[in-house]
């Protein structure tokens, strides 16, 4: 120490040459830039939000996801009963009760014709589509249910059916069923079968060995998904469209389907085994009305946008960490290396500029879809992360390296975004590989020097 340096100074120049203390700052950089990375973290969920609301408002206005449910023949029954009167004298009373039959054979078969609403510069997948249901009711077990058959009202009888929104039907429904031709009515009775739908009265006095076919069709419109519900001792579903990339959801996945750049078949059969509901059964409205039971027996085609800007996005921004980690320990292994010190505020902006990637990404994944977005938005950062570097460093060679690395970098995370399914085998292969790297770099570093 010089007669003119203070203690104070040489302690400060000691600390500003430390590469440990260096490694600190550098590792308290990024534990603070993690609340950047929240913020845009926070602003993709409320796009995704944004995107919700915008969903539901054009379901709204259109019509919403649907689910066919039914049919269900409800036959009136009377029932004795004894009761008290006022006196408390034991008296007989005639009741009416409702016996539920469920279809022996219920055929569905469906057409979608699909297309994109937009909504600002969100867009909904909506539907036009005719379905046809078909089958029959077989004659009801009434040993079973201790019922005789001249309790049964079958004259009174009901065919009842409903769909989530009713408001997505195009025309009024005209019922085919034991040789008459029925137009449906709305059902507003809360302890419905359904909690509401459409019904219509039949009689099926006549019914030849008591089976009661049945038909009919339902033009109407709807968005984003199309259930069905799995009601018939045997259920067979045909669903065909034009909407190239489906997914199909539920408690049951098709048999057999095909799917290519005109659209989609599927074709499921299912017998009542597994079915969470009886064949038939009396005195309660709301078995069909269980959700748990409801969500047992649904299945049917979901219409999935084929870019998800905002789920891409915000799986990308859960590497920002990794990312900015592998970047500084990159610059500071460059300038360890060639003894060339850089300031910690020149880390701070490199930070920075890494974390309003993300941001440039979710903005412009809204305009132009998420790879173009990616591709613009690392080559930005790429190239002013670089021309930075390089008025620091003032060595062409070293920052075409480091834009190098970063290219890699961004070019990894993209791979590891599309390919899905090898994500995690690829990423892992590849961070062995940055360690291994690293580890041979890092030999080169005098980890004693203070």
């Amino acid at each position: 120490m010089t007669e003119n340096e203070s203690p104070k100074h040489g302690i400060m120049d000691g600390l500003k040459e430390s590469i440990t203390v260096k490694l600190l700052f550098i590792a308290t950089l990024i534990l603070l830039l993690l609340i950047p990375s929240s913020l845009v973290n926070n602003l993709i969920d409320e796009r995704t939000s944004r995107q919700d609301e915008m969903m539901r408002d054009v379901s709204d206005k259109w019509s919403g996801s649907q689910v066919i449910k039914g049919p269900v023949l409800v036959i009136p029954y009377k029932q004795q009963v004894k009761d008290r009167d006022a006196s408390n004298k034991e008296v007989t009373r005639e009741i009416i009760e409702n016996l539920y039959i469920l279809p022996d054979n219920l055929h569905i078969k469906a057409g979608l014709t699909t297309q994109i609403r937009h909504r600002g510069i969100f867009d909904v997948a909506v539907y036009n589509s005719l379905i046809k249901v078909s089958g029959n009711f077989a004659k009801a077990d009434l040993g079973s249910l201790s019922l005789t058959p001249d309790q049964l009202l079958l004259n009174k009888a009901r065919i009842v059916f409903s769909i989530s929104d009713l408001k997505g039907l195009k025309n009024n429904p005209v019922i085919k069923a034991n040789d008459q031709t029925l137009t449906a009515e709305p059902l507003f009775e809360s302890a419905s079968v359904f909690g509401g739908g459409l019904q219509v009265a039949v009689d099926i006095s006549g019914a030849k060995d008591g089976n009661v076919p049945f038909e009919y069709a339902l033009d109407l419109k709807g968005s984003q998904n199309l259930s069905f519900l799995h009601l018939g001792k045997t259920t067979d579903v045909e669903a065909s469209g034009t909407w190239s990339s489906p997914s199909f959801d539920g408690r049951y996945l098709p048999d057999d389907y095909t799917i290519n750049k005109n659209g989609f078949k599927a074709h499921w059969r299912m017998l009542y085994y597994n079915r969470p509901f009886p064949q038939q059964w009396v005195n309660n409205d709301t078995l069909l009305s269980n959700d748990k039971k409801l969500g047992d027996a649904v299945f049917g085609i979901k219409l999935r946008l084929p870019v998800d800007q905002y789920q891409k996005t915000m799986r990308t921004s859960k590497y920002a960490l990794l990312i900015i980690a592998l970047t500084f320990i990159s610059l500071f292994l460059t300038e360890v290396i060639r003894k060339q010190r850089i300031h910690i505020f020149n880390y701070i902006l490199i930070g920075l500029a890494m974390i309003i990637y993300y941001s440039l990404l979710l903005s412009f994944s809204e305009q132009v879809g998420y790879n173009y977005a990616y591709l613009i938005a690392s080559v930005s950062t790429i190239a002013l992360v670089s021309v930075f570097i390089a008025s620091l460093l003032k060595n062409k060679m070293a920052t075409w390296l480091f834009a190098f690395i970063l290219s890699v970098f961004y070019a990894f995370i993209f791979v590891i975004i599309q390919l899905e399914d090898f994500a995690l085998i690829i990423g892992s292969v590849a961070l062995f590989m940055v360690v291994a790297v690293l580890m041979y770099f890092s030999r080169r570093i005098n980890w004693d020097r203070h």
